[in-house]
């Protein structure tokens, strides 16, 4: 199914700057979601975020939580179960744009969620981390077979675009090149 900038929405889970030493490719799921979110500025589509207990493992990557319209603080490692969930993401924006740490927990858990309350997922593998690879492959493989989209950075970008035409092309370009 294919998305566009004003049928989406991009959430960044839990890039959590304590906990990114940690996460096996961290740098890469960085520069990807950093990526992602400059483009979602560009092209206006809503921004959230979200932090796993930051009286515990602080707060987000700076980088990161400047770019975040709204963010949510939470305890439950599915985001969905939330009390303040409902209405944190634009109700009109059926499409959510998905990065974040770690894949196999909050990432997972959170994309479950939604895919149960019937939201469309496009889960961006080149923009998540876990601990170990095998950790992160195991949920894209589960998201993925629960009916997430794995997509890319690139994909995403150039799917938001839709032409060479667009106005702000060649901005997205330089984004991801």
């Amino acid at each position: 199914m294919r998305f566009a900038p004003e049928s989406s929405v991009l959430l960044l889970i839990d890039f959590q700057a304590r906990l990114m030493p940690a996460i096996y490719g961290a740098d890469v799921a960085i520069a990807n979601a950093q990526r992602l979110a400059a483009a979602a500025r560009l092209l206006d589509i809503p921004i959230r975020a979200t932090e796993q207990n930051p009286a515990g493992l602080g707060r987000g990557v700076e980088v990161l939580a400047r770019l975040a319209e709204a963010t949510l603080a939470k305890r439950h490692f599915d985001g969905t179960r939330e009390a303040r969930w409902a209405g944190f993401l634009p109700a009109d924006r059926p499409h959510v744009v998905v990065a974040g740490c770690e894949t196999h927990v909050c990432v997972l858990q959170t994309v479950m969620g939604m895919l149960d309350k019937g939201m469309q997922v496009y889960l961006v593998r080149d923009a998540v981390g876990s601990r170990t690879a095998e950790s992160r492959e195991a949920a894209l493989r589960r998201a993925e077979r629960h009916g997430a989209e794995l997509v890319t950075t690139e994909m995403v970008v150039f799917e938001w675009l839709a032409t060479c035409d667009h106005p702000r092309f060649r901005e997205a370009l330089a984004l991801v090149k």
